[in-house]
């Protein structure tokens, strides 16, 4: 339920800042993303593995390359995931969450810069190769056996300019629809315009049915295609419950840090803490319910073609990995958010948020990294792995806590028409 108040503050509040503590950090942390991610990159190509992929060698370039997708994934699923939040809210028309949207659409506006990084994935189509899509290499076909035929129909979709178009298309309208709700956001911060609301949600509709398919067929492109000859129809949705899930952790995540630094220590409550800790329970059952139908269905039928990229990942040490994955990204946390007492306890949502979001990285990596070769990297290649992914979180991070800064954007939305309904909400 919720009760209609008068905002006790005045927009200029410096509490509706970024504290000081942590703008101070966005320079630096580009700069060590920075380092960390060059040298990720030379350690990957110098102790990356090498793998026998049906007959195929992959070398350490390879490895860097699908170790780089991982770190960019990660960072782009979060990205995306606080954009569809973003639109969901206008579309519900949603009071309560004002107090805390302006964060996921902070997280939402790093998807221009998110399409600089995606460039060396987008040349890599290019090399004729396959050095991270095997698909782009000419001869994959006859190395595997495949019909002509059927190889140069599949050909028709996955090709180096077609590929490229799509991913161009993909980020622009990503990009097109943050960057629209962003600056009405902020417009909205200095005029306070019901026009502005009215204007977004008019639109959110449209946006979010152009959201599920770029989301669908960029999760087809960016990781399905990694295994050319498998498909599945539930892979977009696959993507993106990993995707939402991950957006309300560093939802959570960040909004406690704020707090803990003095910001928005008022605005956002217990209470807010507890929906946020209803939506990642509901979405860690999401995602387990996805992942199991898209499993069971392919287990069920049991076609060769379609029983190939699960076959792969039961194999050596990733079949240890998949049967983690089901404890820890299913049944530990689902267990661990099931009561409201955990919920209702900002700390413990906090740490859940950071959990989850550590988990989701490991997913990301048993999705991409199995289409190397068998191995999971050994510790030369596992270290690379990790100085990327902590290399591109530096950039990611810093250069939004720089550009907040720079821009002098407000933490809350704080002339929004619904702020008064979001400040007394109450979970019943």
């Amino acid at each position: 339920m919720a009760h209609h108040t008068h905002h006790p503050k005045s927009a200029d509040d410096p509490s509706f800042k970024l504290p000081e503590s942590l703008a101070a950090l966005g320079v630096p942390l580009v700069g060590i993303g920075g380092v960390l991610l060059a040298i990720g990159l030379i350690m990957g190509l110098l102790f990356g593995p090498t793998s026998e992929v049906h007959g195929q060698t992959r070398g350490p370039w390879s490895f860097t390359l699908s170790a780089y997708l991982v770190a960019f994934t990660f960072c782009f699923s979060i990205s995306l995931g606080c954009l569809f939040f973003v639109l969901i809210q206008h579309l519900c028309r949603a009071g309560w969450s004002v107090v805390i949207r302006r964060v996921a659409e902070l997280f939402m506006i790093a998807i221009p810069a998110l399409s600089i990084l995606f460039i060396p994935i987008l040349l890599s189509v290019w090399s004729d190769s396959g050095v991270l899509f095997r698909w782009s290499d000419a001869s994959f076909g006859d190395h595997h056996g495949i019909p002509q035929l059927v190889w140069a129909e599949k050909l028709r979709y996955l090709n180096s300019g077609w590929f490229t178009l799509r991913s161009v298309i993909y980020l622009v309208l990503l990009s097109g629809l943050a960057i629209y709700y962003f600056k009405l956001s902020r417009l909205q911060d200095e005029t306070g315009a019901l026009s502005l609301t009215e204007r977004m949600q008019a639109r959110s509709g449209p946006a979010v049915m152009v959201f599920s398919l770029v989301t669908t067929f960029a999760a087809f492109d960016w990781l399905m295609s990694l295994a050319p000859m498998w498909f599945s129809t539930m892979f977009g949705v696959y993507f993106f419950a990993g995707s939402i899930l991950a957006a309300h952790c560093a939802i959570a995540a960040t909004t406690y840090l704020l707090q803990s630094r003095g910001a928005i220590r008022d605005e956002v409550t217990v209470e807010h803490y507890h929906d946020l800790g209803k939506f990642l329970f509901g979405f860690v059952t999401f995602w387990t319910y996805i992942a199991f139908s898209q499993f069971m269905l392919i287990w069920y039928a049991n076609i060769p073609e379609e029983t190939e990229w699960f076959y792969t990942r039961l194999q050596g040490n990733w079949q240890t990995l998949s049967y983690a994955l089901i404890f820890f990204h299913w049944m530990f946390p689902f267990l661990g958010l099931l009561s409201r007492h955990v919920r209702r306890r900002p700390n413990l949502v906090f740490a859940w948020s950071i959990y989850l979001l550590v988990v989701h990285f490991v997913e990301l990596y048993w999705i991409v990294m199995p289409e190397f070769g068998k191995t999971l990297g050994g510790f030369g290649g596992l270290l690379a792995a990790a100085l990327l992914t902590l290399g591109m979180l530096g950039l990611y991070t810093g250069g939004l806590l720089w550009f907040i800064r720079c821009k002098q954007i407000k933490v809350l939305a704080v002339r929004d028409p619904r702020l008064p309904e979001s400040l007394a909400f109450e979970n019943l």
